[in-house]
């Protein structure tokens, strides 16, 4: 069975970081392309950054760049969202989505995880 768990989120206060992971299981990671997704309450889910299966990077949003990284670990076939400086705004579940493919175009990722609550709050 194809998974994607992702896990690392919690509350932080601003200013501060978290390292979300996204961890696959039935599939190697390694060949999809990888997105993070994020939605916050009452509004539409939005990319955030992909890696795509070449190791290329996409940023979808402007307000997280110079702040989150994104990053593969190929032996644990795991992908990580590397979050600094954190806002209230970046508040949201984070979803990671894969894509067969290998691209970064937000139709093709088919495969999603449950997503990881993230509230930055002081």
């Amino acid at each position: 069975q194809l998974q994607l768990v992702e896990s690392g989120g919690g509350l932080v206060q601003p200013g501060g970081s978290l390292r979300l992971s996204c961890a696959a299981s039935g599939l190697t990671l390694e060949s999809y392309a990888v997105g993070w997704f994020r939605q916050a309450p009452g509004k539409e889910r939005e990319g955030v950054l992909c890696i795509s299966s070449s190791g290329g990077i996409t940023n979808y949003v402007d307000s997280v760049k110079g702040r989150f990284t994104i990053s593969r670990d190929n032996a644990k076939n795991t992908v990580y969202l590397q979050m600094n400086s954190l806002k209230p705004e970046d508040t949201a579940v984070y979803y990671c989505a894969a894509d067969e493919l290998g691209s970064c175009w937000v139709p093709l990722f088919g495969l999603w995880g449950q997503g990881t609550q993230v509230t930055v709050s002081s």
